[in-house]
């Protein structure tokens, strides 16, 4: 049997085909674009994202041949506002995770209704790119779009919805809309009500490895897919990349680096940091997870290279590199703004500490260790708790490079190990239609027959020294520059 999983990304859907084995057989990606109408704002047009995935998937059903393909689920971006009217129409471009539009919103949620009273709500404060606030941003500002709402999706679900014909989410993307009681599993009513909705206008939450339908037939026919391919709810892209690298279960980590970075630490049991600097979601397992996010990680170094440096030669770049732990460069990872632990959509990308000898090499040594710095503020936080963290898993694009695995290794002084498949967020969508359809008894015992850890990169002592005298001076700069950050706008 075959499955497949849907990586609903913010530049390009991922599609990955694999066996019960866990055997990749074909990956395809497909790119849309994006939009930034206004300074801060980032949108996508659905319609863009379901014509890339029916586009992978012919491809896909054409590749399996003989094989029959029993499943699809998916991982995909979190926090984005999908919006239907009564004839399931898309009523407007959905507002993406990493809109910085709704400033005014979120500080309402946060200082009127009270950070207290939020948390005891979804165990959750209001960042900017969560969905509530976007939907507070959409009743004061295009009120009439407001009102012709019938249904409010998220973006892997609108592509479930339109395979299917249901309106479905699953706990763990539904835990980033800061609308979804986290410790009871289900939509919270005072968060609905402070945002002007109704439960029949939220999707049904099921598990992410349950089934919520097969694909339509005439889609399946136009696609060269089996009729009655089943399709299981999925999970938010993070929750997703955990069961694909095996991150479930209590007291696993994985950190995840792509467009955003994250520090994922899976537990079997419901908790909350008291200053709320970690988001307390569901799993895609059904149980819970601590997870920190920063908004731009990888896409911290692509900006530098692409943007700034004018080249596609990343790994030419990192070859120049000096003596690691030595360079007196210090970058601020925050290009759109910070969320985990700072919560701050006004904080920006920063460089610190250049002389005249600093090198082109300094400074794209300064990015990559800025974002490795970023995830280890979250990692703190959980220490904090007295969360013991010695190892984790890695994904992500930025997974790939040597040099930057060497570097997280030592900063946050944790054994990393690498997984065979870094395709996170698909190959974890591919797991939960394997469990969706009876292939393993359990999200738990999927991952732990399909993942394997093929290297491992150790902290080294003298380096993790070294670093931890720059994380010192690293944890300091932002404090110092943050009143700036308002003021600047």
């Amino acid at each position: 049997m075959l499955y497949i999983g849907i990586d609903l990304g913010t530049s390009a859907a991922k599609l990955l085909m694999m066996n019960e084995k866990g055997e990749i057989q074909k990956i395809v990606s497909r790119e849309y674009p994006i939009s930034f109408p206004a300074p801060g704002w980032s949108e996508q047009n659905p319609e863009d994202w379901y014509a890339a995935c029916l586009d992978g998937l012919r491809e896909l059903a054409a590749a399996a041949g003989s094989e029959k393909i029993e499943g699809i689920s998916f991982g995909g971006q979190m926090h984005g506002l999908v919006i239907l009217d009564h004839e399931d129409q898309v009523i407007r471009p959905a507002i993406l995770w990493n809109d910085g539009r709704t400033v005014e919103e979120t500080a309402y949620l946060n200082e009127k209704i009270g950070t207290a009273a939020l948390s005891s709500y979804t165990a959750n404060i209001a960042f900017a790119g969560f969905t509530a606030p976007k939907l507070l941003w959409l009743k004061t500002h295009e009120p009439e779009n407001f009102k012709r709402i019938a249904k409010i999706m998220l973006p892997k679900d609108y592509i479930a919805y339109r395979l299917t014909g249901m309106h479905t989410t699953d706990p763990s993307d539904a835990s980033g809309t800061l609308l979804f009681d986290v410790k009871n599993r289900c939509w919270s009513s005072h968060m609905l009500k402070i945002c002007g909705v109704s439960e029949e206008q939220m999707p049904v939450v099921k598990e992410s490895f349950e089934i919520i339908g097969t694909v339509r037939e005439e889609i399946a026919v136009d696609l060269g897919l089996p009729v009655g391919v089943k399709v299981a709810a999925g999970a938010g892209d993070n929750a997703a990349a955990a069961v694909g690298t095996g991150t479930v279960g209590e007291g696993k980590c994985n950190l995840s680096l792509g467009t955003s970075g994250t520090v994922f630490i899976s537990s079997e049991s419901f908790q909350v940091d008291s200053h709320n600097a970690l988001h307390a979601f569901a799993h895609a397992d059904g149980h819970y997870h601590l997870m920190g996010c920063m908004l731009s990680a990888a896409s911290c170094n692509k900006w530098w290279m692409e943007s700034v440096l004018g080249t596609e030669d990343f790994q030419g770049e990192q070859e120049v590199i000096g003596e690691l732990g030595e360079n007196r460069v210090f970058f601020l990872p925050y290009l759109m703004g910070e969320r985990s632990p700072h919560n701050d959509p006004m904080a920006r990308g920063t460089f610190l500490g250049m002389t005249m000898d600093t090198t082109r090499g300094d400074m794209t040594q300064a990015v990559l260790e800025g974002v490795a710095f970023g995830l280890r503020d979250s990692l703190e936080v959980a220490r904090s708790l007295g969360i013991q963290v010695t190892s984790s898993k890695i994904c992500g694009g930025g997974a790939k490079s040597v040099l930057w695995k060497k570097m997280i290794a030592n900063i946050l002084n944790v054994r990393l190990d690498v997984v065979a498949c870094e395709e996170g967020p698909s190959y974890g969508g591919a797991i939960l239609a394997a469990v969706g359809c009876g292939e393993y008894p359990s999200v738990e015992a999927a991952s732990a027959a399909i993942v394997k850890v093929i290297d491992t990169v150790e902290p080294e002592p003298q380096l993790v020294e070294k670093y931890e005298e720059r994380y010192g001076k690293f944890r300091k700069i932002y404090p110092r520059l943050r009143e700036l950050f308002q003021q600047m706008g």
